[in-house]
């Protein structure tokens, strides 16, 4: 059987390149922080260039982090073209496999099997890995690193870990070189899904890498992780089933929506309340477009300096619905009961969970039908004007108060300037 092959290919400090490059700086001379200045120094620096790297600046620092004796550029985010730059790149490996090989991680990053077209354009990984990595340096003059594995977590380990230290910025890994270079590796989060909940619960039983996890009996860490030890053992031996295919065939069992807002400054508790009756009225009209009914809801609320834990909780739906008013109903309750008034806000999070098709979901006998017909086409004339006219066409009235932030999120794109 041939052995499959995969790259993982990255976009290196891809906003901060995109910044550069539309500039005409070197993103490997010229130091540039992309963040919104209008945000103060706290704001968020969502990508450094790799010229500021080499400084020792961490990436996704706040802007009084970087150290005053660095002279940079501040660019404030422009994410309609960096979704459109990621578009042509994508666009760009189009040319090379087809797209039912690629699996799009995130905006700067990719997996491609490639396993059929070594063949075909008799070649070799590390080869091929080069051409698609020239062809977007030529196109864009954004450069890029990859890494070639035997299966998806070889490939993504090689990259994160093995690329950083070759001169051609390509790592190489299967699963003996894996458990040769990399079972003693520390610390054990630079490991994909490794995150440091789990390195704590590891390190109760003394496992600080890869290698304690495969030397463990696999009854102790079933006992710890339940189903998810699977994944540990697995990927300690550098194992992986999963393909490009599997993920592009998977469906999910249960449907759900969900929308959070880091707020923009500490918000009272009536304030807040503002802001989720604009979450949850455009998560229902998300619904209502979707022709989707929810069974359940959820809501979290997070408090400044993240020191107290988030409070909120979940209410299962006596009967699915799309209405605006009962949705509310429920978040209301929940909000008024679990919310501590007397600290300042600064995140709210809300999920409809339990998604079925409105055609299918029952009804109760005790609704007024009337009332719901009406709220419906009065949703469905509200999609119309927003689809047509833009998201702040038609707001209701909370958006237009000093605590509303509906107005201002509608021209952002993933809560960034949207330029």
């Amino acid at each position: 059987m041939e052995t499959p092959i995969y790259l993982c290919i990255d976009l290196k400090s891809f906003y901060a390149s995109v910044e550069c490059v539309s500039r005409g700086l070197d993103p490997f001379q010229a130091n540039l922080a992309v963040a919104d200045p209008s945000r103060g120094k706290g704001a968020i620096c969502l990508a450094i260039s790799p010229a500021m790297k080499t400084l020792g600046v961490r990436n996704r620092c706040r802007l009084f982090e970087i150290p005053s004796n660095v002279d940079y550029i501040t660019a404030k985010p422009r994410m309609r073209l960096y979704m459109q730059t990621a578009a042509d790149i994508y666009a760009l490996y189009l040319r090379y496999v087809s797209p039912q090989d690629i699996y799009v991680y995130s905006i700067d990053e990719c997996f491609i099997n490639a396993t059929a077209y070594l063949k075909l354009y008799h070649t070799a990984p590390v080869a091929f890995a080069k051409q698609l990595m020239q062809a977007v340096f030529d196109a864009t003059g954004i450069c890029a690193t990859a890494g070639i594995g035997t299966n998806l977590f070889l490939a993504k380990v090689a990259l994160d870990i093995t690329a950083k230290h070759t001169q051609d910025h390509i790592g190489v890994l299967d699963e003996e070189t894996f458990r040769q270079t990399l079972w003693h590796h520390r610390p054990i989060t630079d490991i994909w899904n490794i995150g440091r909940g789990t390195a704590r619960r590891l390190e109760k039983f003394g496992v600080y890498d890869l290698h304690g996890v495969a030397m463990l009996p696999e009854d102790t860490l079933f006992r710890e992780f339940g189903v998810n030890a699977r994944f540990l053992i697995d990927h300690a031996n550098g194992r992986e089933s999963c393909t490009i295919a599997d993920i592009q065939n998977y469906q999910a069992k249960n449907l759900s929506f969900s929308n959070s807002q880091i707020l923009f400054r500490d918000y009272a508790a009536a304030e807040a309340a503002i802001v989720l009756r604009e979450m949850v009225d455009a998560m229902t009209l998300r619904l209502v477009e979707a022709g989707m009914v929810t069974g359940a809801l959820s809501l979290s609320v997070s408090y400044s300096g993240d020191v107290i834990p988030s409070s909120g909780g979940s209410r299962k739906l006596e009967v699915p619905t799309d209405s605006y008013r009962k949705i509310m109903a429920t978040f209301e309750s929940v909000y008024a009961h679990t919310t501590l008034p007397e600290k300042p806000i600064r995140r709210l999070a809300i999920a409809f969970e339990s998604l079925q098709p409105k055609a299918t979901a029952t009804f109760s006998l005790f609704d007024d039908l009337a009332a719901q017909q009406k709220e419906a086409r009065l949703q469905q004339a509200r999609i119309f004007i927003k689809n047509k006219y833009g998201k702040n066409a038609l707001l209701r009235g909370v958006s237009y108060t000093s605590a509303g932030t509906a107005r201002i999120r509608n021209t952002l794109i993933g809560g960034h300037n949207g330029e």
